[in-house]
This record gives C-alpha cells, sequence and structure tokens, in this order.
C-alpha cells in the first residue's frame, strides 16, 4: 500500500453513521499481544470480520513519549477509516492510555472502544488490593489507577512498569530462565502489598500466564481486560445496529514491520498460520501542524 498525501488530515474524516455492518471491525497493538483481543473477539463476536494491524516497525510503545503514541495512532486510525472499518478496539493500553482522548476528537463519528475502563471496572469487583502490571508509558500515565477509583474509591492501587516483558514476547523467549527472573522481580513489590487482584494492564502479557501462575499465589484473581473490552464492544455494535450476524470474512492481517516474526508467533497463539500484509501507514502531519496551517 503506497503512502498517502499530506492532505489526508484526520480532522477531515467523519464516519457514516450508516455504516454497513458488513464492514469489519479494525484492532491494533503495537505487535502480537493484541492477538490476545482477538482470540476474545472471535469467541464472543464470532460473526464479525476484522482488520488487524500490528504496528511492528515501531514496537514497544512503552517506552515511547506520549507525543510519539498519539502521532502513531493517528496514523493507524487514519488508515483504518480509509480501509472502511465500522469500529475501532485499540488493543494497546499504552495507546489507550495516552492517546484516545487526544485524538478520538479527530474522528467524529468512528466508534473507538479501549481496553482500561472495562478492565478497571472487572478488578474492582473481585478485589479491593489492586496490582496492575504495565508498560513503563500506561504506569507512568497512572490511568489504571485512576479509572479503578473513580469506579470505587475505597480501592487501593498499585502499579508496576514492566519494560522487559514485550520484547521478550515478541521475541517468543517465555519459557527461558531468564523471563521467570524477570517475572519474579516486577511481581515482588505487589506481592509485598499483599494484592488480592492483578490486572494485565498490557495485552501482551496474558502469553506469561504460564509464568506468572508460578510466582503467584493461588488465591490472586487475575484480570485481562481483553475479555471486558469486546463486552463493551459487543454492546457498543448493538447499540449502533452494527452487529454483524452472518459468517465473517477471514481476518486481514497487516504489519508495519517485516511479516515473518508475525507469521511465526501467531501460528503458536492463533493455532492457524495466518496470511500478513506488510503496509504503510500514511502519512498524516502532526496535529499541532494542521492546526498552524488553518
Amino acid at each position: 500500500m503506497g503512502q498517502a498525501s499530506n492532505s489526508n488530515r484526520p480532522a477531515d474524516f467523519n464516519l457514516n453513521l450508516e455504516s454497513s455492518s458488513n464492514a469489519p471491525v479494525g484492532i491494533f497493538d503495537s505487535g502480537v499481544g493484541g492477538l490476545t483481543v482477538l482470540r476474545e473477539l472471535y469467541r464472543q463476536l464470532p460473526h464479525e470480520s476484522v482488520l488487524y494491524f500490528g504496528d511492528t516497525a515501531r514496537l514497544p510503545y512503552g517506552t515511547k513519549s506520549p507525543s510519539q503514541i498519539v502521532q502513531y495512532v493517528r496514523e493507524i486510525l487514519t488508515w483504518m477509516t480509509q480501509k472502511g472499518v465500522k469500529m475501532v478496539i485499540v488493543a494497546c493500553n499504552t495507546s489507550s492510555a495516552l492517546a484516545i482522548e487526544q485524538v478520538r476528537s479527530e474522528f467524529p463519528g468512528l466508534p473507538i472502544v479501549c481496553l482500561i475502563l472495562p478492565g478497571a471496572k472487572a478488578a474492582v469487583q473481585v478485589g479491593k488490593r489492586i496490582g496492575v502490571i504495565a508498560t513503563p508509558a500506561t504506569a507512568a500515565s497512572n490511568a489504571y489507577r485512576q479509572a479503578i477509583l473513580e469506579v470505587d474509591p475505597t480501592a487501593e492501587v498499585w502499579q508496576v512498569g514492566c519494560p522487559e516483558f514485550v520484547p521478550l514476547i515478541e521475541q517468543n523467549r517465555i519459557d527461558e530462565p531468564y523471563t521467570y527472573q524477570i517475572a519474579q522481580k516486577y511481581l515482588a513489590p505487589l506481592l509485598e502489598q499483599e494484592i488480592d487482584t492483578l490486572v494485565y494492564g498490557c495485552t501482551h502479557y496474558p502469553h506469561l500466564a504460564p509464568v506468572l501462575k508460578t510466582i503467584l499465589p493461588r488465591s490472586i484473581q487475575l484480570i485481562d481486560p481483553a475479555v471486558h473490552v469486546i463486552a463493551a464492544a459487543a454492546q457498543e455494535l448493538d447499540l449502533l445496529g452494527l452487529k454483524h450476524t452472518r459468517p465473517a470474512m477471514p481476518t486481514q492481517f497487516c504489519v508495519s514491520g517485516s511479516p515473518r516474526p508475525f507469521v511465526k508467533i501467531s501460528r503458536q497463539w492463533l493455532g492457524c498460520t495466518p496470511i500478513v500484509e506488510q503496509v504503510n501507514l500514511p502519512e498524516v502531519p502532526c496535529q499541532a501542524m494542521v492546526k498552524s496551517e488553518a
């Protein structure tokens, strides 16, 4: 897919609210983490067609600046709207925490569903002493703490940034002893606080469940926001009259980097070998530039 011209400003887009239910649902993440959300969509919304994008050329997102994340999300949403999606599910907690509120107004009428609030609501339903493991950017944003306390001000929340988790998962190094050592290091301060609930604050992290469950007491409840964001998406599709009821088209997988590593890991986690296309995102000027030109 070729580069789009700079005239494709995000502010120019206005989704037709009468979008066909046949249109795909867009899901994006920095890489393979969003596959946990995709698997949940297959389970809860089996009739929905999907356009999945992994920004593998620029991962990990969790160590990038907020302005970089905002620009990445702006480019991805612009591309997805050009592809005709009827809804976008943000399968990336870092993007949800740092970018969506800022760029949402640039895509009027586009339903955008994020992970953090559904995950926070699920956490307070099962516990009061809540730990969150997340990327450094998500942890620093305090997005989960704020969302949890908004739902239940009596809850206590501890967050830990885990910079090495995403690279280890993307490199398929989950079973290595080093990954266990890093997991013990990240979980130690949460265990010291005697948490009763642990939130996966990054969609990559459910892939670490076999590792984490060897370290955590069995009494600790694990919350995967992927389950709850798809439930929220299903409710939104119902309200908009956009839920598809006929068989889905095959999922379209696209990445910004080399398809090969994505295919290898996806085969292991999805149980099939996806056809993956490498794409170039459209060049979109940052919003500050757009305003200065107005």
